[in-house]
């Protein structure tokens, strides 16, 4: 549950509208509320408990109402804004609001008290409960959330019992209570048991002795089908032979029959047979040679074709070529020209050189008349500087340096000489301060030991005596308790009877109830009284234990401290011995003397740093002007290299006479001249070699045209030769073979006959006739063949079913009482899986039965509480240790009871409830963040709302400052911590808080830190 907003009015001492913007406070995850004593500040937390639970702390929910509404408001109205559910998802608003009977002041009507969730940006009305909201009573959220005045200890002061019921109902622990189901499983136990009881009850049938029976039947009933079977087999081997001659003679009639239709197709066969002769004669014998003469006609022709176009190009390539004769002698006469020309060209690429050369004599000439000043300058200011160096030298050699091993002792102890002198100071005022601590502890204890009565000797004999005396009081309360028993009796004493007691017939004195009564109360106020002596006693016997660690830890350090100032007394006496070797007495002195020496030192560093960076610059200066003087030379040479470079091109010109004009003109109109010139000259040559080119590819061409003219003539002859012989050659094929006429041979040639398909038929034919004809011969000659009678065969073949009917009639017989034996066994081996399985479930119905007492009444829940709370108490230690210094740990033992290891007293146990008040705040301030981390973790919430009032006026500064440093730190685990109090300390260390201050006119008024 996460706070948003709170609105009050008319609670209380809150005459007025008020709220209190928790959104903004909890933003700094540890925000305060304070305010002095009756300011109003406990009534946020009450207000708070009204819109959820509908009832307060202070006063009950019923016929009280008119003491907490403000005596001057006449109703009373509450709005709380918070958020919830699972990891705070959900807006909620509680709304509780009362009136006052106009007519009756005192009375206050029925309140209203109604919760809303915000659903789409709207307030619409729910009907759940805080408890179903925020998921835990009451009296819980007051001992893990928001924790009023009176009740922060309340969780360590409930008794094992409760205690155990609240983490319970606050866990969901009820889930451990199995005692139901396991009721339920002893249930299903024990009707499994019955089913399978009655499976056995229905197995009893089947034993092993009759198993036995139908194993004997099984074997006799085998062997008569075993003499049967082997019958069948002779009677169905004497079968298949008579079936294998049947066969037979069924193949005989079918080959005889095939072989009269083959002999009814051999006419047409032989009809193929002839035409396949034929044709495969012509085709191996004459169509070879039909086929050359067809293609030598062929050649005839085309060679004949080639002899007329090679004519023809041969008068053609001689026009062309006696054409290009005559180009050719043209270009050749202008290309014995070029010599001349590019001597020219020459000249002109001349006349360029020289105008550029002279282009760099005048930028030569400009450069020297540059340099020039510029030199005789530098020279100057390099004379200028090397003086002033040689100044600064001089001066430095009178100025003296000091010593580094020396400036760095002084140094180090000038540095040492402070800081001891501090350390020392630091020390002597802790030390003085302990001093007086131990004065305060002692007092204290004089304190305490003042207020041991005269008659003890200190606070043990003092706490002994007041046991002793406590329990004497107990005895005589016990006394007064059993005469008060008695009395129980005493209005049935009768005077002449017999008491019930001692037999007296007379009673002058019976005992009264009145009388008993007050002495038994005086008797417990006096115990009390003395119980109350005996806690002061052990508080005082605590203290004290305190108050003699405090003084011996105290004492321990005077003693550090006195040693560490001894250190620091023997340092600074070697540091004074080690000045006054230097004539130095005081530490202004020290001071003085390494200051002049830093500034000596600084002096002449400066003076050797200045002369460095002249001597620097000198140099740099000296290499500058060795550049400039590099390039004059540099320039000057260029001069000269440039002179004799003109003079040298003029001498170079074949034709100065031709040049001389183009001196006068521009660059790019020379460099145009050489460019058209040269491409005169390039042009004729690429002409010349094109029609070179030309004309050899043509004499090529003509050559080759009268090589294949020649080629061709005589190719066309020896075609015509090749036929003549060709032809004569078919004549005589012809002859030999028996074909007179041409038309024969090529209805021949172009038959679409499929010889191989042809051959393969007639060959097929002649194979099946051959076999067919053996096969007829070999079926006569076997034995039995021709003397096969079907009706005998038949006989026997029904003999040999009926007597495999009686085989399969005694094989399903045998079938059956195999059958038969299985089912028995089977059903004896789920039998004897029935017994294991009815043993194992009387073994788990014992199990449940002892668990079923185990569960009994809660047992096993209460265990898991126990768990809980340890699991609680461990957490809780963590920052418990830590608020103690390690002097104290909490536990829980088996009756769910908390103790305290005191391990200042040899780690021994005492009770919870005998810590101080600041001690059992601490403790209860640990618990009560566990139990707030474990809700968290349970409501599956990324942060968490602790409300805190009480406890922190009962803490000293240094528990007060521990406290807050944990409460400070749960902003780390996303934890959002108030404090409600009136310590002025908190405020101080607390940033973000809510002041409520307490209006004589207008009642509570809430302000704010920002």
């Amino acid at each position: 549950m996460i706070p948003i907003k709170l609105e009050i009015q008319g609670l209380y001492s809150y005459k007025e509208k008020q709220t209190i913007e928790f959104d903004q406070l909890t933003a700094a995850g540890l925000f305060g509320i304070f305010g002095a004593v009756g300011s109003g500040k406990s009534s946020i937390l009450e207000a708070i408990l009204l819109a959820l639970y509908g009832s307060t702390e202070r006063l009950s929910d019923r016929g009280e109402k008119n003491s907490m509404l403000n005596l001057q408001s006449e109703a009373l109205l509450i709005n709380f804004e918070f958020q919830s559910g699972k990891n705070n998802s959900q807006s909620y608003l509680g709304r509780y609001s009362a009136k006052r009977n106009p007519k009756r002041f005192e009375e206050v009507k029925p309140a209203e008290h109604t919760f809303y969730e915000k659903v789409a940006g709207n307030w619409e009305p729910v009907s759940l409960r805080a408890e179903e909201i925020i998921g835990m009573k009451k009296e819980h959220f007051k001992q893990t959330v928001i924790i009023p005045q009176g009740k922060f200890r309340e969780f360590i002061d409930l008794t094992p019992g409760p205690r155990a019921e609240m983490m319970k109902e606050l866990f969901g622990l009820e889930r451990f209570d199995l005692s139901a189901k396991t009721g339920s499983l002893l249930k299903v136990v024990r009707e499994e048991k019955i089913r399978l009881e009655t499976q056995l009850s229905g197995l009893e049938g089947y034993t092993s002795e009759i198993l036995k029976e139908k194993s004997v039947l099984h074997q006799s009933q085998k062997k008569e089908v075993d003499e049967l079977t082997q019958k069948l087999q002779q009677e169905e081997t004497k079968l298949k032979l008579e079936e294998v001659i049947q066969q037979k003679a069924l193949q005989l009639r079918q080959f005889e029959q095939t072989y009269q239709e083959l002999l009814l197709r051999k006419p047409e066969i032989e009809e193929k047979r002839k035409i396949h002769k034929e044709f495969i004669t012509a085709k191996t014998y004459i169509k070879p040679i039909w086929d050359q003469i067809q293609d030598t006609k062929k050649e005839l022709e085309k060679y004949t074709t080639s002899v007329i176009d090679c004519e023809r190009f041969k008068t053609r390539y001689e026009g062309e070529i006696e054409e290009l004769e005559e180009q050719e002698t043209k270009l050749k006469k202008k290309n014995q020209e070029r010599p001349q020309r590019e001597a020219k060209i020459r000249d002109l690429k001349k006349v360029l050189e020289i105008k550029q050369l002279q282009v760099r004599l005048e930028e030569a000439n400009q450069k020297l008349e540059t340099l020039k000043p510029d030199i005789e300058s530098r020279r100057a200011s390099q004379d200028h500087l090397e003086s002033q160096i040689s100044a600064l030298e001089k001066q430095a050699e009178t100025l003296a340096s000091p010593e580094v091993s020396e400036l760095s002792e002084l140094q180090t102890a000038s540095r040492d000489w402070a800081s001891w002198e501090k350390d020392k100071k630091n020390l002597v005022q802790d030390r003085d301060q302990l001093k007086e601590e131990i004065t305060s502890v002692e007092n204290d204890l004089k304190q305490i030991l003042a207020r041991i009565p005269s008659s003890e000797k200190n606070l043990e004999t003092w706490q002994k005596g007041q046991k002793k005396l406590i329990l004497e009081l107990e005895g005589q309360r016990d006394k007064i308790l059993q005469k008060q028993g008695l009395t129980a009796h005493a209005h049935m004493l009768e005077d002449g009877s017999p008491c019930p007691l001692c037999g007296s017939l007379e009673h002058p004195n019976p005992l009264k109830t009145e009388t008993e009564k007050a002495e038994l109360k005086l008797k417990n106020e006096e115990i009390n009284q003395e119980k109350n002596k005996l806690e002061t006693i052990l508080t005082l016997m605590q203290k004290e234990k305190e108050n003699q660690i405090h003084l011996e830890n105290h004492q321990k350090n005077i003693q550090f401290k006195e040693g560490e100032l001894e250190k620091l007394n023997k340092a600074l006496e070697d540091i004074h011995r080690l000045i006054s070797n230097y004539g130095i007495q005081n530490e202004k002195e020290l001071k003085a003397k390494v200051d002049s020496m830093i500034h000596a030192g600084k002096t002449k560093e400066k003076m050797l740093s200045e002369i460095k960076s002249k001597r620097q610059s000198w140099n740099e200066k000296r290499m500058e002007l060795g550049e400039i003087e590099k390039a004059f030379q540099t320039a000057q040479l260029n001069q000269n290299t440039v002179y004799s470079a003109i003079s040298s091109k003029k001498e170079e010109i074949k034709d100065p006479t031709f040049c001389k004009p183009f001196y006068s003109k521009q660059v790019e109109e020379i460099y145009s001249t050489i460019e058209n010139v040269e491409q005169d000259i390039e042009q004729a040559l690429q002409l010349l070699d094109g029609k070179q080119k030309a004309l050899r590819e043509k004499r090529e061409a003509q050559a080759s045209n009268l090589s294949s003219l020649k080629n061709f003539k005589l190719l066309k002859e020896e075609a015509a030769i090749k036929l003549e012989k060709l032809l004569k050659e078919l004549e005589k094929l012809k002859e030999s073979h028996g074909f007179r006429d041409d038309e024969v041979l090529i209805r021949l040639f172009e038959h679409s006959l499929d010889a191989e398909k042809v051959d393969l038929e007639i060959q097929n034919f002649d194979k099946k006739i051959a076999i067919n004809e053996d096969r007829v011969k070999e079926l006569r000659a076997e034995k039995g063949v021709l003397e096969f009678e079907e009706e005998s065969f038949l006989n026997l073949k029904n003999s040999v079913l009926e007597l495999k009917s009686k085989v399969e009639a005694a094989q399903n017989s045998l079938l059956l009482l195999s059958e038969e034996i299985k089912t028995i066994e089977a059903q004896l081996e789920n039998k004897k899986s029935l017994l294991e399985t009815f043993g194992k479930l009387e073994n788990r119905e014992s199990n449940l039965k002892e668990l079923e007492k185990l569960f009994k009444g809660s047992g096993f829940v209460k265990f898991v509480s126990s768990i809980y709370l340890k699991e609680l108490c461990n957490t809780a230690n963590v920052r418990f240790m830590k608020l103690c210094k390690n002097s104290m740990s909490l536990e829980i033992d088996d009756d769910n009871t908390f103790w305290v290891i005191d391990y200042l007293n040899g780690g021994r146990r005492r009770l919870l409830k005998t810590l101080s008040g600041g001690q059992t705040f601490q403790a209860s301030l640990c618990l009560a963040l566990a139990l707030a981390e474990k809700v968290k973790a349970l409501n599956q919430a990324d942060q968490s709302f602790f409300f805190l009032d009480e406890g922190f006026g009962a803490l000293d500064r240094n528990a007060l400052r521990v406290v807050f440093e944990t409460l400070k730190s749960l902003r780390h685990e996303n934890r959002i911590v108030g404090i409600i109090s009136h310590v002025e300390e908190l405020q101080q260390e607390i940033g973000v808080y809510a002041q409520v201050e307490l209006d004589p006119e207008n009642g509570s008024q809430v302000t704010y830190s920002y």
